[in-house]
């Protein structure tokens, strides 16, 4: 298994500089990571700094609380999209979700899939805050709304991926969607666990050391 291939090389954090982009973006390239995921202020710099490499560019909308309205998080999508990037990473509404409000929660989701056409979308529905229903709600909602992947958590939040909620995201989910493992993961054996349990892409800040210790 090339476990480089199933990484999202990933630096969300608020103190991130263009420099710290372009090492991330170096490092990328180095160890052949399947994406860099970045937040959107940097999609232009780290598409210009991919253009002709295989590394793909994910980006970050709605982050990391999920709360702007679901205009802004359209907005964010399309401009992403149009900056080059291939992937959208979004976050739910969490206290839409919490409250019931289905229909908002589906329509928001639906509307940035629309907005990014056949580009991926990634719907982070950041399980640490969920009851176990709640996950399984979560992932319904994002699969009829046309969600590619359901990814576990920002990172920001109280707690990571856990094989748990791995092994209840995939039995919710049709095969159609896909399941990205993000938060938490501290090595490249337990990273190969998840991918074992259903996981195809894992999101981490930590890639390097993950793939030296597989």
């Amino acid at each position: 298994m090339l476990l480089n291939q199933f990484i999202d090389h990933t630096l969300l954090k608020p103190t991130a500089t263009p420099k710290d982009i372009s090492t991330l973006c170096a490092e990328a390239i180095e160890h052949q990571f399947y994406a860099v995921c970045v937040n959107s202020c940097y999609v232009h710099l780290a598409v210009e700094l991919l253009q002709f490499e295989r590394v793909k560019v994910a980006a970050t909308i709605g982050f990391p609380l999920g709360t702007m309205s679901a205009e802004a998080k359209i907005c964010e999508a399309k401009k992403c999209i149009h900056e080059g990037a291939d992937e959208i990473d979004m976050v739910i509404n969490i206290g839409f979700l919490k409250a019931g409000l289905i229909k908002n929660v589906r329509e928001e989701i639906a509307s940035v899939k629309k907005a990014i056409g056949n580009k991926v979308l990634k719907v982070i529905i950041e399980t640490c805050y969920l009851t176990d229903e709640e996950k399984k709600l979560a992932c319904t909602i994002a699969e009829k709304a046309g969600a590619d992947y359901v990814k576990t958590s920002t990172g920001f939040g109280t707690g990571g991926a856990t094989l748990k909620d791995i092994l209840l995201m995939r039995n919710t989910l049709s095969t159609h969607v896909k399941i990205k493992a993000s938060g938490g993961i501290k090595s490249g054996k337990e990273a190969i666990e998840y991918i074992a349990n259903g996981v195809s892409r894992i999101g981490t800040s930590n890639g390097i050391e993950l793939i030296k210790t597989q």
